[in-house]
């Protein structure tokens, strides 16, 4: 019987595809069957307190083997029953969990390195958990990721107008995520999360408005297409001509309409960050912000990226 590693998977769109495809990666090294656990990370609350933290993965072009029911932790028995395996797992010699790692610096927690364990030193059971958000980790198989993360034709409705103009122009796609610490479903938001939302969102404003003037200094007629979760107050900033409002899309339509894109201003998001990687132009310019990493990873945006 064939080894076995299985990912937990959870949060939003992003986060689950930074998790997938670092666990499609190391199974491809260890020659590891992958089976993905959907239902561990949506059983704790706090991974269910936004309106777009679902499994969204079964919309995608990607081998949903899924893991059975005795190798998730999705109750609360499961999750005590996890915490006694991780402390044994300590003295075994053959490791049964790859943890993603943090430390804490100036009050942030900042992911470590996760080197890809010798096969010598593991169970043939595997369970990999964390957010793993650095591309290093499986830039070596872009082309079957991008294959992979193609969203099913069946969940695609007709943009074939807004595809054209993408098409058709130098377009520069921009994604703003409002509301970033206020929109999650609980009874403790005060002003501090208010005030950290408003902060957010006037930072990157201030930074797509930056990048706004380097596009227009250095390619030909540029041409803004806006996503965002929140359009209600960006006629203020952005009311020319030259900008686009994509709206009415689900999720899933935002992300296929990015592949259209000719070149990016990387929203502060994990979503939006998968829509420039994933990009196949050839001449694609990226710029991303210098002071705004929506991760607790360092190496979040790749080095290519030029910062503003």
């Amino acid at each position: 019987m064939k080894s076995k590693l299985v990912v937990e998977i959870a949060e939003g769109l992003g986060n689950q595809l930074f998790m997938y495809a670092y666990a499609f990666s190391l199974s491809k090294q260890i020659n590891y069957e992958l089976y993905i656990d959907r239902n561990s990370g949506y059983s704790k609350k706090k991974n269910t307190l936004r309106k777009h933290q679902k499994y969204i993965l079964d919309f995608f072009n990607i081998n949903q083997a899924y893991a059975n029911p005795q190798d998730s932790y999705d109750n609360s028995f499961k999750r005590l029953k996890k915490k006694f395996e991780l402390f044994l797992d300590k003295f075994y010699v053959k490791k049964k969990f790859i943890i993603e790692k943090y430390i804490k610096i100036d009050g942030k927690k900042i992911a470590l390195n996760t080197k890809t364990p010798d096969k010598e030193f593991l169970s043939k059971n595997l369970y990999i958990q964390g957010h793993f958000e650095d591309h290093n980790y499986f830039k070596h198989l872009r082309s079957d990721i991008i294959k992979m993360y193609k969203p099913l034709s069946k969940h695609l409705k007709n943009n074939s107008d807004i595809i054209q103009k993408l098409k058709n122009c130098n377009s520069v796609s921009i994604h703003i995520r409002q509301n970033r610490f206020t929109d999650q479903n609980i009874h403790k938001l005060n002003e501090i999360h208010k005030q950290r939302s408003m902060y957010f969102t006037k930072d990157l404003i201030d930074y797509i408005k930056k990048s706004i003037i380097y596009f227009e200094s250095n390619i030909d007629n540029p041409e803004f297409f806006i996503w965002s979760n929140d359009f209600s107050n960006l006629q203020d900033h952005f009311n020319e001509s030259k900008f686009n409002y994509i709206k009415g899309n689900n999720l899933i339509n935002d992300f296929n309409l990015f592949s259209y894109a000719k070149h990016f201003i990387v929203g502060a998001s994990t979503f939006h960050w998968w829509g420039a990687w994933l990009n196949e132009n050839p001449n694609k310019i990226c710029l991303c912000p210098n002071n705004l990493n929506p991760s607790g990873n360092n190496n979040f945006y790749p080095k290519e990226w030029k910062r503003i």
